[in-house]
């Protein structure tokens, strides 16, 4: 089974070799003697487009890494404004009858009224939307990326869509960033600057490629690591404080050995003088010195 978008073919129904490919879902079932089973069945290209609430869909090691990053970086940029949420893989439905719901990768949503633990996040009933949706691509699903949901998006009104994109060059994989900004007419493609970076103005980071490897910058192009590299370079920094200190107690104690050495040596020496002044007093009285 296959649906035309924009002009391609997509397939729908995953391999045969491979029927859960894009992931899976449990539909329970009742059978005709009443009892109730649960059934795992495959999803479609068609489902991970548009997922209902509890959908399994399959993600590489790297796919999910990245996410976890971006989270932690624009969580961290945004910390400070208690309207702000980042979500992931948390469903979105829209406000527009006949856009069915999405679940991106990343959401970033400013002017929200009160915090929830969000499985969708409804549009009309939180009244507001997404200023930003990041997709990261999987080679099974990257079309839909690059395609519906980019019409989708758009039509959604979400003012800026980026997509890290993953494509193959000389058969190996390579890392690129593709961004585009809502307008009255419709998405334009977002223009890097020289290094090939785009500026997220709401975030106040910069999204680049480095060593074919996704990374964010502040605004002096400074690189921002995620939890796992500041946690490391804390417990070095930790490790190091530790170390020095130990070393300072071993020297602070070596000090206050070497101070009583001494002291107990200027001890010795001034108890000697006493005994030899006590010795050469006795000489002269049996001498009979006067």
């Amino acid at each position: 089974m296959t649906t035309a978008v924009v002009g391609t073919l997509l397939p729908i129904e995953p391999p045969d070799d491979d029927p859960f490919r894009y992931g899976w879902r449990y539909v329970q079932r009742e059978l005709p003697d009443g009892n109730l089973v649960v059934e795992q069945l495959p999803l479609t290209l068609e489902d991970v487009l548009h997922p209902e609430e509890g959908d399994q869909v399959t993600h590489s090691a790297a796919h999910q890494r990245r996410i976890r990053y971006l989270c932690n970086v624009f969580g961290a940029r945004l910390a400070a404004d208690p309207s702000a949420v980042v979500l992931d893989d948390v469903r979105i439905a829209w406000n527009l009858p006949e856009l069915k719901p999405h679940g991106p990768d990343i959401m970033v949503i400013f002017g929200v009224r009160e915090r929830k633990n969000w499985s969708t996040f409804d549009v009309a009933a939180e009244g507001v939307r997404p200023l930003l949706i990041v997709e990261v691509t999987s080679p099974e699903t990257a079309s839909i990326d690059r395609s519906n949901k980019l019409d989708e998006y758009d039509l959604a009104g979400v003012p800026l869509y980026i997509i890290v994109d993953t494509v193959q060059r000389r058969g190996q994989p390579v890392l690129r960033l593709l961004g585009y900004r809502q307008t009255p007419g419709a998405y334009e493609p977002l223009i890097p600057d020289e290094r090939g970076w785009l500026w997220l103005e709401a975030l106040g980071v910069w999204l680049g490629v480095a060593d074919n490897e996704l990374y964010c910058f502040d605004a002096d192009g400074v690189q921002l690591g995620d939890y796992a590299e500041i946690n490391a370079a804390l417990e070095a920094e930790r490790a190091a404080r530790r170390e020095a200190e130990a070393r300072a107690q071993t020297e602070a104690g070596a000090r206050r050995e070497a101070e009583a050495r001494a002291q107990s040596e200027a001890d010795a020496r001034a108890a000697l003088e006493i005994q030899l002044q006590e010795m050469e007093a006795e000489l002269k009285r049996l001498r009979g010195d006067t």
